[in-house]
């Protein structure tokens, strides 16, 4: 069982690495035009959705694994933090995604939500390649 766990973490993980080309993809909505905008909006906001659902697929194989091995009680609560940091900020970016496409739908600028969604997308990446440290280098 637990080499089945595992193996839905690895796949869990590599789900999230969405969030690793996210800030790369965001970067290019400043430069389309208004219905390219909206369209890379929709995709970013459908892929970050399924990026969630891999969060929560990463929250039961983690804990199920977490529990059948003896780790630090501190790299337990760094992981778990730096998990819970990414679900938040996954779930806060989603609100400037969707204000991407309902301000373009309206003629107006998405320029302040572009960079809303970016800033929050490269502090998403650092937790992750952090988090991604810990599980490398357990203690």
């Amino acid at each position: 069982m637990t080499e089945i766990m595992l193996f839905l973490h690895v796949l869990g993980a590599v789900g999230m690495g969405f969030y690793v080309v996210l800030p790369i993809m965001i970067g290019k909505a400043s430069k389309l035009a208004g219905v390219g905008q909206e369209g890379l909006a929709e995709g970013l906001s459908s892929a970050n959705r399924i990026a969630q659902y891999f969060l929560i697929v990463q929250l039961l194989t983690g804990g199920y694994l977490m529990s059948k091995s003896d780790y630090a009680v501190a790299w337990m609560i760094i992981v778990t933090v730096l998990f819970l940091a990414i679900a938040a900020l996954s779930g806060i970016m989603s609100k400037p995604l969707k204000r991407i496409i309902a301000s373009i739908q309206e003629g107006q600028s998405a320029t302040s939500h572009i960079k809303k969604t970016r800033v929050f997308s490269i502090i998403i990446l650092l937790v992750y390649i952090l988090i991604l440290y810990f599980m490398k280098f357990t203690f």
